[in-house]
């Protein structure tokens, strides 16, 4: 006698595609980890010894621009993508961890050239801290800038976040609901 069939969950994946999909995510966690890996590495080796000049605001204003090419990179590569909720995931950390990294050099670089900058001297690490304190907007007034251009820099860092985690993030849905779209699939998970 057949046993009763229970399809109210509709039918099974075939293997291959289950595995396809864990493959697919394994290599989206490994490029993020990567990515972020990487960009901390740099970080705390490249040596950030000289006084910033015309020069070092230059970079810097070269960085927030790599910042957005670095995003709408991300977002070709997500419209093309045959997972594109991963690969979204991938752009946020990497333009999240680039937006980090190049505010916590530039108040490093800030401090070294003008101290007293900040409540007390900062670290790479300080730097690091004081830069996702102010993203996270917990802001524990352990460090504070106390200068004009300090302050200046911490507030084009207040703006970016905002638009990074508000603007972007919506960006990156219309993204992944036109990638899917395109797939002719809406709500299938990755």
């Amino acid at each position: 006698m057949d046993e009763p069939v229970d399809d109210r969950a509709g039918p099974d994946p075939p293997t291959g595609s289950v595995a396809r999909r864990r493959r697919a995510t394994a290599v989206a966690l490994a490029r993020a980890a990567g990515v972020t890996t990487g960009l901390f590495a740099a970080y705390y080796l490249l040596p950030l010894d000289e006084r910033p000049t015309a020069a070092t605001w230059a970079a810097f204003v070269c960085g927030l621009v790599a910042v957005v090419l670095v995003f709408l990179w991300e977002l070709r590569a997500i419209l093309r993508s045959p997972h594109p909720r991963l690969r979204a995931a991938e752009a946020l950390a990497a333009t999240a961890v680039l937006f980090l990294v190049l505010f916590a050099a530039f108040y490093y670089l800030l401090e070294r050239a003008s101290p007293g900058t900040f409540s007390e001297a900062l670290t790479k690490t300080d730097s690091l801290y004081f830069t996702l304190a102010t993203f996270a907007t917990v802001g524990y007034g352990d460090i504070v800038a106390r200068s004009q251009t300090g302050r200046l820099v911490v507030m084009i860092q207040m703006a970016g976040g905002l638009l990074l985690v508000g603007v972007a993030a919506r960006v990156l849905v219309g993204a992944v609901q036109t990638g899917l779209r395109r797939q002719g699939r809406e709500t299938p998970p990755d």
